[in-house]
């Protein structure tokens, strides 16, 4: 299984499936697509109006990776659930506090 990440040099990209409007705020594992690609599953209780969703997200992950909002940014995906995240920081720092094994691979 791949990794639902890339690391960059200062940044870490993140492929993740987002369902808006899911009842709770959460970071819910790993998951293989359709496609072939693995993502990391998050849920928001946002609707997806507005930016409210993407919104959400961008504020869960700072939580759980212990960065400020201002360091994650929306890569691609702003209308889909599929989305490319940027979270700017110590790569190795941010995986192991989203709790995500950390690949031999760089960028």
């Amino acid at each position: 299984m791949s990794e639902p990440y890339r690391i960059e040099p200062g940044r870490l990209i993140l492929f993740v499936r987002l369902t808006p409007k899911g009842g709770r705020n959460a970071v819910d594992g790993v998951e293989n697509g359709a496609d072939g690609k693995t993502y990391l599953k998050a849920r928001v209780s946002a609707v997806p109006e507005d930016g409210k969703a993407n919104a959400a997200l961008i504020a869960l992950l700072a939580k759980q990776a212990g960065v400020p909002k201002s360091a994650i940014s929306l890569l691609s995906g702003d209308t889909s659930r599929l989305k490319q995240i940027s979270i700017s920081g110590d790569p190795a720092a941010i995986l192991a506090a989203l709790k995500l094994p950390e690949s031999s691979r760089t960028a």
